[in-house]
């Protein structure tokens, strides 16, 4: 299965930094809020924090008047968690500005405890299956 890339954002004056390139953190917010859109699909839940990001690496910059996608893809869940896979990319010259190994996501219970999912294998949006502890 290929990445699929259902967001795209417009970058605008405001998302540029004092460079006058893409800011990092107007990138990790747009990764933040897809991916968590993106889970609580998967586990058909808004119950959802996010745990832990892997490293991010900025490999090239975006331009105002650029148009980015950012893709996910499920890569492995848990009994609580599921984590995902991102990719940050120009939309026209398709080259990646980031990409985010790993990004945990944990279903969690009204007193903010991880809380089962119940979700099955078959359940998820999985590229290639892979089950965690």
């Amino acid at each position: 299965m290929d990445m699929q890339f259902r967001t795209r954002k417009l970058i605008a004056a405001r998302d540029l930094n004092s460079n006058g390139s893409l800011f990092g953190g107007r990138v990790l917010g747009w990764i933040d809020e897809e991916a968590f859109i993106y889970a609580s699909c998967q586990l058909e839940s808004e119950s959802i924090v996010t745990r832990t990001m892997s490293e991010i690496n900025f490999v090239a910059t975006g331009r105002q008047g650029d148009v980015i996608e950012i893709g996910m893809e499920t890569v492995a869940f848990g009994r609580t968690s599921l984590t995902l896979h991102c990719v940050v990319r120009n939309r026209r010259t398709k080259k990646t500005i980031t990409a985010v190994e790993k990004i945990v996501f944990v279903l969690v219970d009204e007193s903010g405890r991880p809380s089962p999912h119940g979700k099955t294998e078959a359940m998820i949006d999985l590229p290639q299956a892979s089950i965690t502890g």
